[in-house]
């Protein structure tokens, strides 16, 4: 974690930059590293303001406190800090727990669809139009593995009729050739 502490308008004590220190190692038990924390530490008048900025993988977080007393304005940016990390992880929670629920209600409804169609007559789902392009099988062959498909279908140059290659479950390829 780095944490680098400036001071405006006040004298520089090593005592309040180990507290501020200290204070910001508690935001490292919710955030894995790589942290880097920024505090500036100021005095207007009679009032002390503590900024407290930390970018933590991406996420950046903002606190400013001012009260009548140096210390509890870091205790308190800090723990605004840490409230906003905890709001940030319950949100991350919920959208994992709203995906998964998502994903089990997808998996129920294809389950169920499963079992309607074990009764019913298969039906055709689905129409793909394609165009049959004229070439011998080697060549059919390749533009298969080229695409990355399971079957090509194509018009043999030879005898001038509709084949499909396809990839068999042995590592081999199989040829479907019309008879006429």
């Amino acid at each position: 974690m780095q944490v680098s502490v400036t001071f405006r308008k006040i004298e520089a004590s090593d005592t309040l930059r180990n507290y501020a220190e200290d204070k910001l190692y508690r935001v490292k038990k919710y955030v894995e590293d790589p942290i880097d924390a920024h505090v500036v530490l100021s005095v207007e008048k009679f009032r002390h303001i503590a900024e407290v900025s930390v970018d933590a993988n991406g996420l950046r977080l903002n606190g400013v406190e001012e009260t009548e007393d140096m210390y509890s304005a870091i205790d308190m940016a800090v723990d605004k800090i840490e409230s906003q990390i905890k709001r940030y992880r319950q949100k991350l929670k919920k959208r994992k727990s709203d995906a998964s629920s998502k994903d089990l209600v997808m998996r129920r409804d294809v389950l169920a669809g499963e079992n309607l169609e074990e009764s019913e007559e298969p039906q055709v789902i689905k129409t793909k139009q394609v165009y049959v392009k004229p070439m011998d099988p080697d060549e059919a062959l390749m533009q298969m593995n080229l695409v990355n498909s399971e079957f090509l279908v194509f018009t043999n140059a030879k005898t001038q009729t509709i084949n499909v290659i396809y990839r068999r479950k042995d590592g081999n390829y199989g040829l479907i050739e019309p008879v006429t």
